[in-house]
C-alpha cells in the first residue's frame, strides 16, 4: 500500500522525533524541507517506502542521524560524515569562531589543525580565511579520505591533509595558530554508552590520563611549532579548563583564557606564545 509524504511522516513520528523523521525522508527522496512541506500528498513508491522504513529502524536502534543521511551542517557549511569521523557539533563552532578572530582577513597566516577528522574545523577556517595556509593532520586514513572529499565539495584549495600522529610528521616549521579538538573523554566514561557516542570512533573520543593525555601532549610539544606571538586553542571537557590553563602556563604561554559555549560550559582554552625577543626589545 502506497503512502504519501504526510502519511509517512506521521507514521515515523510514532517512533522518532519530527525533525529526524523529516531529515531521513529528505534523504530518501533527495529533496529539501521546502519540498516536503509543498507536496505532502505526493506518493512514495515501494522502494522509497522500504528505504525510509530501513532508516527509521536504524534510528530506533540509536544510529546517529548524521551517519544515516551522510552529512551534518557546521558553521553554515555542509560536511560529509561517516562512522570514520566524529560528528561535528555546535559547541565546536566556538573553537572556529575564536580562531577566526585571531586570523587577519588579508594576510597570509599558517594554521595547523590537529586531529582534523571530517576536516570541519580546518576547512571552515580555510574557506573563511582564503589567504590562510592550513595544514590538517589526522592519524586515520579513513578520516582523511572524508576530509579530502569535504575540501573538494566545498571548493577549498588552501588546506593540505597530512597523515600522522599529532606533530610527528610535520618537521621543523611554525604556525601562527594551532587549533585542536582532541579526544578528551576519560576511558570508561559512562556517557560513552549513551546516544551518538556509542557509534562514533572511540579513538577520536577518549584519551588516557582521565581524558587529558592528548591535551598534555599537544601543549607540551606545541611551543616548537607555534610562532612567537602565535596562539594555541584547544577544545576540552566541561571540567578540564583549570588543568588546561595550568598546562598552558607551565609551558610559558601568556594571555591564557577560557571561553564558555552557548550552554555556559567552559569549552575552549588557549594561550599565546610569549615573544621574548619582542618583550626585551
Amino acid at each position: 500500500m502506497q503512502s504519501t509524504i504526510a502519511q509517512a511522516l506521521q507514521d515515523a513520528r510514532h517512533h522518532i522525533e519530527d525533525l529526524e523523521a523529516r531529515l531521513l525522508l529528505q534523504c530518501v527522496l533527495n529533496v529539501d524541507a521546502v519540498y516536503l512541506a509543498a507536496y505532502p500528498d505526493r506518493n512514495l513508491n515501494s522502494r522509497q517506502q522500504e528505504a525510509y522504513r530501513s532508516l527509521i529502524a536504524k534510528r530506533i536502534r540509536g544510529e546517529p542521524v548524521a551517519y544515516l543521511v551522510g552529512e551534518r551542517e557546521f558553521y553554515g557549511l555542509t560536511f560529509k560524515v561517516t562512522p570514520a569521523v566524529l560528528i561535528p557539533r555546535p559547541e565546536t563552532e566556538l573553537l572556529v569562531e575564536i580562531a577566526l578572530s585571531r586570523i587577519p582577513n588579508e594576510r597570509v597566516c599558517r594554521i595547523l589543525d590537529l586531529g582534523t577528522g571530517s576536516g570541519a574545523i580546518a576547512i571552515t577556517i580555510a574557506k573563511l580565511r582564503p589567504h590562510a595556509q592550513v595544514i590538517a593532520v589526522d592519524c586515520s586514513s579513513e578520516a582523511l579520505t572524508v576530509a579530502r572529499i569535504n575540501a573538494q565539495n566545498l571548493g577549498v584549495s588552501n588546506v593540505r591533509m597530512l597523515s600522522g600522529d599529532w606533530f610527528a610528521t610535520l618537521g621543523p616549521q611554525q604556525f601562527d595558530l594551532i587549533v585542536s579538538n582532541p579526544p578528551y573523554v576519560a576511558e570508561g566514561d559512562p556517557h560513552l554508552s549513551e546516544g551518538d557516542l556509542r557509534f562514533e570512533p572511540i579513538i577520536a573520543l577518549t584519551a588516557q590520563e582521565e581524558g587529558l593525555a592528548a591535551i598534555r601532549h599537544i601543549v607540551a610539544n606545541s611551543l616548537h611549532f607555534v610562532a612567537p606571538g602565535g596562539w594555541l586553542l584547544l577544545e576540552h571537557g566541561y571540567n578540564q579548563a583549570p588543568i588546561c590553563r595550568q598546562l598552558l602556563a607551565e609551558s610559558d604561554f601568556r594571555n591564557i583564557f577560557t571561553c564558555p559555549d552557548l550552554a555556559g560550559i567552559p569549552r575552549v582554552s588557549g594561550g599565546q606564545h610569549y615573544d621574548r625577543t619582542r618583550a626585551t626589545s
